[in-house]
């Protein structure tokens, strides 16, 4: 199932995206359920409740506005850093060649906050004040159904809820000054995500094909299968001694080519538009403006 939350004639919907992405219709919730996007379906799932009922009418899928599927976690997004092992080679040679000596020891996690979250097809908004490093990072997501501390990779991929598409947008020079990394990967506006959830019965995040294009040009063109620490390990991991949630994201690490692995680096500038793909889940758009 694709699982989206929109917002049609001023009012925020959840709904069922249609197989061939054509229309979408809206699931019978409470204003507060919709206010919390498909995290509220996450939510009815923990409590053994069925999926609630859709309206009769569908809408074209164009004449509605896709937001994030999840509007706004609950709390920060769990992020893994260099996690492609063509992406750690790629930065073995820059600002971060010293900051891990064993990059197959641990995984780096790291946090955005939850205000980061913006739409799939959102401006993105370059802080030129702040940074002149504006980087992307084309990633898929996952979504905690089943939460538990100290899970098993065994059990892993049974906590899984679903999956979506982000863009780690990252500020370089910010993300050096600081040292370690949520402030950098934290503005306003830089985790674009959606276009929508599509649930783990039907999408297979193990062997995801992830790209992206930046003004049309393809930048990155990786496969889940070449992570480092899959995403059974990513959630053995992160749920060590900590509890994870329903509805807790974890973003997953990103392919080689990023604009500072390139040579010369190549970073965002405005009017750039970046497009994150994952074959069979879907796609985001982002226009980067000052």
């Amino acid at each position: 199932m694709k699982l989206a939350a929109y917002v049609h004639q001023n009012l925020q919907r959840v709904g069922l995206v249609s197989d061939d992405n054509s229309s979408v219709t809206s699931f019978q919730l409470t204003e507060e359920e919709n206010a919390l996007g498909v995290l509220s379906l996450v939510d009815r799932a923990n409590a053994a409740q069925a999926l609630p009922v859709t309206d009769v009418i569908s809408l074209p899928l164009d004449q509605v506005q896709l937001i994030a599927p999840i509007p706004r976690p609950r709390r920060n997004i769990f992020c893994v850093g260099r996690n492609y092992h063509a992406h750690a080679k790629e930065l073995s040679s820059t600002v971060f060649k010293d900051s891990l000596t064993d990059p197959n020891a641990w995984p780096i996690v790291f946090t955005k906050v939850p205000e980061c979250v913006t739409g799939p097809y959102a401006s993105v908004n370059l802080p030129v004040n702040i940074s002149q490093q504006i980087d992307y990072e084309a990633e898929l997501a996952v979504i905690i159904g089943t939460g538990g501390k100290n899970i098993s990779r065994a059990q892993a991929m049974s906590h899984v809820y679903g999956y979506t598409v982000v863009n780690d947008v990252t500020a370089r020079d910010v993300q050096m000054r600081h040292q370690q990394w949520d402030l950098g990967k934290s503005f306003d506006t830089f985790c674009p995500m959606g276009p929508w959830l599509m649930t783990a019965d039907s999408f297979n995040g193990l062997t995801a094909q992830v790209r992206c294009w930046v003004n049309g040009a393809l930048r990155q063109d990786g496969n889940a299968a070449q992570m480092i620490f899959d995403i059974p390990t990513l959630i053995e991991t992160c749920s060590r001694g900590i509890t994870l949630m329903p509805g807790d994201i974890i973003a997953t690490g990103t392919p080689a080519g990023v604009g500072m692995g390139l040579t010369p680096p190549r970073y965002l500038q405005n009017g750039d538009v970046v497009r994150v793909e994952i074959a069979g889940l879907g796609h985001i758009e982002n226009r980067f403006e000052a």
